[in-house]
């Protein structure tokens, strides 16, 4: 990754969320922009995919049953071998409280639902 200190273009998308719904509308809006998205559906399956291959970047859900977003965000952030990849935060709740404990956790930014694809877009290359 020698590309004069700045950071690398995001390709690689994973989108952890517990609705089917909501997955398949990001994943579309996502692959229709060129890319790539892996999702999971739960904390368990969302360190398996991470384990399986390095996103560029995270999209986390925060309200998941078992382990939240915010619990599972803190999780990767912390992880030596994910500790540079960004996690945006995406929740249905826009309070402030909610923005600064996701940031406290390691997220890097924060999208509010219903996700707006442009805005999603602009947020997701900020990061190349």
């Amino acid at each position: 990754d020698s590309d004069g200190g700045k950071g690398m273009t995001v390709r690689k998308i994973l989108l952890v969320d517990d609705s089917k719904t909501e997955l398949h509308h990001l994943s579309d809006v996502l692959t229709k922009r060129g890319y790539g998205v892996r999702t999971a559906e739960n904390a368990v399956e969302a360190m398996r995919r991470l384990e399986e291959e390095k996103p560029d970047l995270v999209l986390m859900d925060v309200v998941m049953p078992g382990q939240n977003g915010f619990q599972l965000t803190r999780a990767i952030t912390r992880d030596p071998r994910f500790v540079n990849v960004p996690v945006i935060m995406c929740t249905s709740k826009n309070q402030e409280t909610d923005k600064v404990w996701g940031m406290r956790q390691g997220a890097r930014d924060y999208i509010v639902k219903p996700v707006d694809a442009d805005e999603l877009v602009a947020k997701i290359r900020a990061f190349d």
